[in-house]
């Protein structure tokens, strides 16, 4: 008899992050999946075309079946419509857990990102289905609610601290996605079992697009790209500072190309105003996962970042090891494991976090370099995407992970 698992995430098909992919994969390898997640809506806050709160409620994508919880969506994306959001889908999947009885399950693998609180559904089905849970921690609580909501009140934060713990060691196996966030998982939950697996880069990052049309729109720059999520952990005010460093020194020659949106974009796109630095910078929207690799081939240079903040340094961004497949040289401000792994594969130059002066000096050396230098770049770390990224191996260890007591 085949292996099922239900799978436990907010976010999924066809808003664009990870764990549809690693579904794909599961069923690939011959295990059954059950789907419990939200509806669409993430990252602008406005249902995705075909859906409403109404629904619809089930699904299959890819070989999985989907069962959808109600949501309060993001719209507008203020603290409050977030705030509701982010309690509304775990309370509200409770309600939507009957309609699994019946359902077989070996496994239960809740995908956690923020917020923690998307857990209660998987830590009840677990607790009163006798059915063992392994969570993935990709954002980890409450540090990474520090990094955009910096909260002061020590009641406040001991209070998020203790609920946050409360559902760590729910868990049965936790997976971190660094050995330093394996650690700190580790003090967090002492009696569970940790393991380390990195976010992998789905293949269709490593391969080479080139897309005559969008080379020649822009052609005549050095263009340093972005694409991802919009948010104030991505800190992207820094390019705005670096932007208004280069109108100093005259380097109208340098773009800085944003694929993507989110909550924070209209913040960037005033400070931009605001600053008088519009020329520098071209905002694309949001597009489907499989145009990225064009952008990725068109580009000059990659770009990351995250706010300043210890304990968001645990982690290696998704957006690194895609970056890396890539096989584009990596601009970055970052502390902790992403800057570590950048400066040991030797693909790029790496800056503290928040620190503009940096990366204004880091770009200029970047650009300065001939190409086949910035090639030797971009080689570097696709090497290191295939030597500690690939799908394959990793996709496999989340599965005997997940399946073996």
């Amino acid at each position: 008899m085949s292996k099922r698992i239900l799978v436990v995430a907010q976010h999924y098909w066809p808003e664009n992050f990870r764990i549809t992919d690693i579904c794909k994969g599961f069923v690939d390898d011959g295990i059954e999946v059950d789907v419990l997640c939200g509806l669409p809506n993430y990252p602008k806050g406005e249902w995705f075309k075909g859906y409403r709160y109404t629904g619809p409620r089930r699904e299959a994508h890819e070989g999985a079946e989907i069962f959808r919880s109600g949501e309060i969506r993001r719209k507008g994306n203020t603290s409050a419509r977030i705030f509701l959001n982010y309690v509304s889908f775990p309370l509200f999947a409770l309600f939507h857990l009957p309609r699994l009885w019946g359902r077989r399950y070996d496994a239960i693998f809740c995908y956690e990102t923020s917020p923690v609180l998307m857990m209660l559904p998987a830590v009840w089905t677990s607790k009163f289905r006798r059915v063992p849970l392994t969570t993935y921690v990709l954002d980890l609580w409450p540090e990474n609610l520090y990094a955009g909501l910096p909260i002061k009140n020590k009641a406040a934060r001991a209070l998020v601290t203790k609920v946050s713990h409360w559902f760590y060691r729910r868990s049965d196996k936790l997976i971190g996605v660094s050995p330093a966030m394996s650690e700190k998982l580790r003090a967090i939950a002492p009696k569970r079992r940790v393991e380390t697996v990195p976010q992998y880069c789905e293949d269709l990052y490593a391969a080479d697009v080139d897309d005559p049309a969008l080379r020649e729109r822009f052609a005549g720059a050095f263009n340093v790209l972005f694409a991802g999520n919009i948010s104030p952990v991505q800190d992207l005010g820094l390019l705005v500072k670096c932007a208004k460093l280069l109108k100093q020194a005259g380097r109208a020659d340098i773009r800085f190309i944003l694929v993507g949106d989110g909550m924070s974009r209209a913040e960037l796109e005033k400070q931009i105003a605001d600053e008088d630095v519009r020329d520098w910078f071209v905002f694309e929207g949001q597009h489907p996962v499989t145009d990225i690799p064009a952008y990725h081939t068109m580009a000059d240079a990659l770009f990351a970042s995250l706010a300043p903040s210890e304990d968001v340094g645990l982690t290696v961004p998704a957006k690194i090891t895609s970056y890396m497949a890539a096989g584009r040289p990596i601009l970055c401000c970052i502390d902790g494991e992403a800057s570590r792994v950048v400066r040991e594969a030797g693909c790029g130059y790496t800056g503290a976090a928040g620190d503009a002066q940096a990366l204004y000096e880091n770009l200029i050396r970047l650009a300065a370099l001939p190409p086949n230098q910035r090639k030797e770049l971009g080689e570097a770390g696709r090497r290191w995407y295939q030597a500690h990224y690939r799908r394959g191996p990793l996709l496999k260890e989340l599965e005997r992970i997940i399946l073996n007591p």
